[in-house]
């Protein structure tokens, strides 16, 4: 074969040094070309994480056993040799900046494993990387260079999990610095000073979110192919509201993380809430950061002990379920049932008709409904069958208001009812029996019970304690109120007349230990009707206007931009199918009951948004069985688009 010559350019000899140029021929692989080029530049060092970039076509050569022919190289060709690891400055939920190497040359996917396998998360399928919104910068704020921790040195494990010493992975556990670190990222930061919550990027519209969320980057392609380049700065950030097997004991700094996103998100206002929960948001807060001071962190503990808790526990289930006795059975098949007078509205537009009284039934995972007690024995006005519905509260313990929204599955969208309670004890019930119902539960369940206790629990916490304030300092001079809710109530209340409220609301949850604290401010933010839900504007298929579609993790939602109300649901459930046309950039979507839809997308690529239906289609896919093992080939075939074909 005829030798020609290949221009390399050699990142490590600098910018300014000419390309190196080799003598080929097309018959040559790839290793071969790298084998020459080390040995050109005579430069002694350890050259295995050095590959070839191909500039032309944005891609990296990693197959070495390829010849130059097969990869369609010619002398024209734009060749880099540089490292596949690179530094990166990635911005944590947290706030907290850190500068570490990260793999630019494997899927996004997979280097976003790779940096959780570093700071010790698990569930990497849940987070990504996204491109960084600026915040607004004030001229005297020039000098203030933002401080970021250096975890560049740390060396890059293929371990699936990190070797703990002393509850941290190794590698922090080297010096007093890097311990210093891992604190940081799993201790909850202090509430941050009004000043730097006013400073923040905070989304106006929905429009404004829908363009956050068109800038998640690909999970499919490298760093490299999306001009990410050296010392980028990138947030990680979790993506996809599904999270799996929450374990205090293992995921410390996951849940700290997390707990920070979500009080970020509350913040700076990324999702609504009621005055009262902000409250009790605010209470939360403040128990949180002021536990975390005085309590050792979450530490976990040593893994032998944690396999001989488990395997304790499994024996227990097991001898439970072995001493049940046959009255108890029998007790169990017989179904329970709810019966009692509740209030029922179906709002639909234009409508000024208030909430009627009926006789409801709760049998199985069905609400049927008569005029009056006396008609139950007969046929009911209706049976609204529960399975797959979404359930949300909208509860107000001061005003006496228990109301029961419930979305139900329908072929052309879902229908909205509300349910109204009369008290406590009832929504109680009746909001426990819907949610096992949404799951395709009965209340013959056994987590009937504690469904309802957790239930009882929350409304607890809302209420305020007039009176005496227990162990809290009436007027807390430590604490500055306006860190510990949205700037919308900087400007409706003055940081003394929200210190007695977010006190009140703190009575109920001084008792809750520091991991108590964090999981039920998680749970109260997972129960917030808009949670998890991520928007793209899009233009609907015969449609002449821009709408917001929101992804949340079990439907799609339709949003009409002029009034802001939602105008239909789709639940992934019913869906049949999706297709992306990669040529006209459209998505095409197909559910039961013949229903399809396809929409173009406006702020966001297309891929964005099949990215996030496979990816929860994906993370619903996930079993205890095999927790262990993450199916990455799965998640690209339901992800990658027409790249993963």
């Amino acid at each position: 074969m005829a030798a020609w010559d290949l221009s390399v350019t050699v990142e490590d000899l600098g910018s300014d040094a000419p390309p190196v140029t080799l003598s080929v021929d097309s018959g040559l692989h790839v290793g071969g070309v790298i084998l020459k080029l080390v040995e050109k530049t005579q430069i002694k060092r350890d050259w295995s994480d050095h590959a070839l970039w191909w500039e032309q076509k944005q891609r990296w050569l990693l197959r070495t056993a390829w010849t130059l022919d097969k990869y369609g190289i010619h002398a024209d060709a734009r060749l880099v040799f540089m490292p596949q690891h690179k530094p990166l400055r990635l911005g944590l939920p947290n706030g907290i900046t850190l500068r570490l190497r990260a793999c630019f040359s494997s899927s996004v996917f997979q280097t976003v494993m790779g940096i959780c396998r570093m700071l010790n998360i698990r569930h990497p399928e849940e987070l990504s990387l996204l491109q960084p919104v600026e915040e607004k910068k004030k001229k005297k704020d020039k000098n203030s260079a933002e401080e970021i921790y250096d975890l560049t040195e740390v060396p890059l494990s293929s371990a699936s999990r990190p070797c703990l010493y002393n509850g941290m992975p190794a590698h922090f556990a080297d010096s007093p610095q890097m311990e210093a670190i891992y604190k940081m990222l799993s201790v909850t930061q202090p509430p941050p000073a009004p000043e730097v919550i006013a400073k923040q990027y905070r989304a106006a519209s929905v429009v404004d979110k829908a363009h956050i969320h068109g800038r998640w980057l690909d999970s499919s392609r490298c760093l490299l192919q999306q001009g990410i380049q050296e010392n980028s700065r990138l947030w990680l950030r979790f993506k996809y509201f599904a999270f799996y097997d929450m374990e205090p004991k293992y995921d410390v700094v996951r849940l700290t993380q997390l707990y920070e996103q979500a009080r970020w998100a509350i913040l700076l206002e990324d999702i609504d809430c009621t005055e009262e929960e902000m409250m009790l948001f605010g209470a939360l807060q403040y128990h949180i950061s002021k536990v975390s001071q005085s309590e050792p962190q979450m530490l976990s503990s040593s893994a032998a002990m944690d396999d001989l808790e488990s395997a304790l526990q499994s024996l227990e289930v097991k001898m439970e379920g072995e001493s049940s006795s046959a009255s108890e059975m029998l007790e169990n098949m017989t179904a329970p049932e709810l019966n009692d007078y509740l209030k029922i509205f179906r709002p639909k537009r234009m409508t000024l008709k208030g909430y009627k009284q009926y006789w409801f039934k709760f049998q199985d995972t069905s609400i049927s409904y008569f005029k009056s007690k006396e008609e139950s024995i007969g046929e009911p006005i209706q049976q609204i069958n529960l399975k797959g519905c979404e359930v949300a509260p909208d509860v107000n313990v001061t005003a006496q208001k228990f109301l029961i929204r419930l979305l139900i599955p329908a072929p052309e969208g879902m229908n909205e009812v509300y349910l109204r309670c009369e008290n406590e004890q009832q929504y109680a019930q009746w909001m426990a029996g819907c949610r096992l119902a949404s799951k395709g539960k009965s209340l013959a369940d056994s987590s009937f019970q504690s469904e309802i206790q957790s239930i009882r629990s929350f409304l607890a916490m809302q209420k305020t304690s007039s009176g005496t304030h227990g162990n809290a300092p009436a007027n807390d001079e430590s604490i500055n109120t306006h860190s510990l809710v949205s700037p919308r109530y900087h400007k409706k209340y003055k940081a003394k007349q929200l210190t007695p409220r977010i006190l009140d609301a703190y009575q109920n949850v001084a008792q809750l230990s520091l991991t108590d604290a964090v999981m039920r401010f998680l749970q109260i933010w997972q129960a917030l009707p808009d949670f998890g839900l991520s928007y793209v504007v899009v233009r609907f298929k015969g449609s002449r206007k821009d709408e917001v579609l929101g992804i949340g993790p079990n439907r799609l939602i339709r949003i009409d931009l002029a009034v802001g109300d939602v105008v239909k649901t789709w639940r992934y459930n019913n869906m049949k199918q999706w297709n992306v046309n990669w040529d006209i950039r459209q998505v095409a979507i197909e559910f039961e009951g013949n229903i399809n839809i396809a929409f173009a997308c406006v702020t966001a690529d297309c891929k964005i948004v099949h990215e996030f239906i496979g990816g929860y289609i994906f993370m619903s896919t996930r079993s205890r069985a095999k927790s262990d093992t993450l199916n990455e080939e799965l998640f690209h075939k339901l992800t990658g688009g027409h790249e993963a074909l």
